[in-house]
């Protein structure tokens, strides 16, 4: 199991407060309308998560894919 973190497109208000909060560089903004997140960066610290202002972003727990 590994935690990932999801932004939620209809929640997000496209701040960016939790892009300068992630130490990986994985959560961007698509076209200045809402956080998306890279599941290769991303290492569930959930720094993004307590960050957003929105609620938008959260750490989930994701099964391992072999």
């Amino acid at each position: 199991m590994s935690k990932k973190a999801r932004a939620d497109k209809e929640i997000c208000v496209a701040c960016g407060v939790c892009v300068r909060a992630c130490p990986r560089s994985a959560i961007s903004v698509f076209k200045g309308c809402y956080a998306t997140v890279d599941d290769e960066s991303c290492v569930g610290c959930r720094l993004c998560e307590k960050s957003c202002p929105a609620g938008a972003v959260r750490v989930e727990v994701q099964a391992n894919e072999k």
